[in-house]
């Protein structure tokens, strides 16, 4: 046992040691490779072959997701035909650890004779895809984790941290927010967190809304007819209460007749919740309070919408 965990915590040291390695060797190179990519009109266009390429598809998701256009082109794919999805626009980041496999090499200089320019990212700065490109990155990896020598491990860990170099110093360049990154990941958990109540809220004729004087009758429609469980009651566009479903339930116990008036069960001072607050925020306060509904409201303490829960966790479940 104590064998497994020397060979799993060398390999791991090893890697480590290979970026920190990386990281200090990174010079003009890297700065012409992110100029490059932040004046490209078009997309990236991310290509390797074999353990490369699935680095490569990372980094392109990598890309795509934080506000650089991005898409992986086999180079196999790319020799009988798809090569036409590269435009001239485009920037072809071309990914191989000795630089000469045969695959990239028989397409790259089809590539430059388009005008793409070709940034390439390898461990051979003598290799001919380096002499083919317009920049090249080097990885500057002295030997492999794996004892032959041969599987791709502290290479590829190196390729896929200097893609996320590049996309995060892009990300920064182009002023990328938390909110251009929800655009790009509106499901899940993730979604949730960077979603705003705004974007999910309820609004205009979905709000359950009656006045202090609505009818106990009228309310109880109102609740049936917009299946939120609750109604607000809202008085010259401020909220002044909320009438739920259990609010109704006790004024049954009450013997309250159908005349009573929507002030006298409603609950004052609800909970509520600005439009541009985090959607996860709403989830924790509705936790905290074990309610389902919150009335949404604008700076001017005017009701805008109504978020339920089922609506952020039906998101979640994306």
């Amino acid at each position: 046992m104590l064998e497994i965990l020397k060979v799993g915590k060398e390999t791991i040291v090893q890697e480590a040691e290979a970026l920190k390695a990386l990281a200090e060797h990174l010079d003009e190179s890297f700065v012409k490779a992110v100029e490059l990519l932040y004046k490209t009109k078009g997309r990236v266009v991310l290509t390797g072959v074999g353990k490369s390429g699935l680095i490569c598809k990372k980094i392109a998701a990598t890309f795509a997701s934080t506000g650089t256009p991005a898409f992986f082109l086999h180079p196999g794919d790319a020799a009988h035909g798809d090569l036409g999805m590269v435009r001239g626009d485009d920037t072809v980041i071309a990914v191989s650890n000795s630089g000469e496999t045969a695959e990239l090499l028989n397409i790259v200089p089809i590539i430059k004779s388009f005008g793409i320019p070709v940034i390439a990212i390898t461990n051979n700065s003598e290799s001919s895809l380096a002499r083919f490109s317009d920049v090249t990155l080097l990885l500057h990896v002295e030997k492999e984790a794996c004892p032959l020598g041969l599987a791709p491990t502290t290479s590829t860990t190196a390729t896929l941290a200097l893609g996320d170099a590049l996309a995060v110093t892009l990300m920064k360049l182009k002023g990328f927010k938390s909110e251009d990154f929800a655009r790009f990941h509106p499901g899940g958990k993730l979604g949730i967190r960077l979603s705003r109540v705004k974007d999910i809220m309820r609004k205009g004729d979905d709000i359950p809304v009656v006045s202090p004087d609505t009818t106990f009758k009228e309310v109880i429609y109102e609740i049936s007819s917009k299946k939120l469980g609750a109604t607000l009651v809202v008085e010259d566009k401020k909220l002044v209460g909320i009438i739920t479903d259990g609010d109704l339930r006790r004024a049954f116990e009450k013997g309250v007749n159908f005349d009573t008036r929507a002030r006298e069960i409603m609950t004052e001072n609800p909970k509520t919740i600005r439009e541009d607050i985090f959607a996860e925020k709403a989830v924790e306060i509705m936790e905290k309070y074990k309610i389902t509904v919150l009335p949404v409201i604008n700076e001017n303490g005017q009701i805008t919408g109504i978020i339920h829960l089922h609506d952020i966790l039906g998101r979640r479940m994306g």
